[in-house]
């Protein structure tokens, strides 16, 4: 078995496998920039810790953290550090796209996307740690060749277990302010839409409410405009591109549906401070 984690999404329906400190290395293709993904990712860390972006939030993960990386979320690794130890655990973007899984599983899983991590406690680190062991010697006589209904259950059961241990947070969720939901509501929109819609109306026409108010609401509880938002995530998964794939710009633009290189490039220069060209090269 190969021990990778596969950059920006998985060549197969899933895969799992454990990384130590001699495997740090392959750690640094998360390291030097952001990376998108497009699978779903599952993380134990036992040992080691790890300083990494989810998002583009600083996030730390210690001995006892479960990490959930859903879909979309673009992510970036700054500093390991220790005896590292960690298992993981993928499902590929045609296999989420293709399974049958509940929409209360769905639902449960998109509630922990402002949480990710997760610490638990010994014992309950030490159970999942011998799960993954266990998938670990499925995979080693298997491979990737598991009946995809085995796999579905298999996905199905874990996004359970990520609802019950997000469950006192998910909870929580319901005491936030209406105006902490729209904007809550507003960024997971972003992320779903920020390739084909950069209009601050069309997301308010969404949420129902005008666009100066979703303006007022997103900048009171952020810090930050909207507009700001969409770009920061425009750039960032342009940023993404020219560091990690072999697409032309010109390709690049499109997938952000830029009407043109020219646009992309002023665009992209005005917020980066150069050139995608010149950017790719540094």
């Amino acid at each position: 078995m190969e021990n990778d984690i596969p950059k920006i999404d998985l060549p197969e329906d899933w895969i799992i496998g454990n990384l130590t400190h001699n495997d740090i290395g392959l750690l640094s293709l998360y390291a030097n920039y952001p990376c998108r993904l497009k699978a779903e990712i599952f993380v134990l860390c036992m040992q080691g810790e790890i300083e990494a972006s989810v998002n583009l939030t600083r996030k730390q993960v210690k001995p006892g953290s479960f990490i959930t990386i859903l879909p979309g979320t673009i992510l970036q690794i700054h500093k390991v550090e220790g005896d590292l130890q960690i298992y993981f655990m993928g499902f590929s973007s045609d296999f989420i796209e293709h399974s049958n899984i509940g929409k209360s599983a769905m639902d449960m899983l998109y509630a922990v996307k402002d949480n990710p991590i997760i610490e638990l406690k010994e014992q309950h680190a030490q159970l999942l740690k011998d799960y993954f062991s266990l998938l670990l010697k499925t995979y080693e006589v298997c491979g990737s060749r598991l009946n995809k209904d085995i796999l579905n259950h298999l996905l199905s059961g874990i996004l359970m277990g990520v609802g019950a241990m997000h469950k006192d947070k998910i909870q929580s969720k319901a005491n936030i302010s209406k105006a902490e939901q729209i904007s809550k509501n507003f960024s997971r929109l972003v992320m779903q839409n920020y390739t084909t819609q950069r209009n601050v109306a069309w997301y308010a026409k969404k949420l129902g409410i005008t666009a100066a108010h979703l303006s007022t609401i997103v900048k009171q509880t952020t810090g930050k405009t909207c507009v700001e938002i969409i770009t920061l995530m425009v750039i960032m998964d342009a940023k993404t591109q020219l560091k990690s794939t072999n697409l032309s710009i010109h390709d690049i633009a499109y997938s952000l549906n830029f009407t043109n290189m020219s646009f992309f490039g002023k665009y992209f220069k005005r917020n980066v401070g150069m050139g995608p060209l010149e950017y790719r090269n540094s």
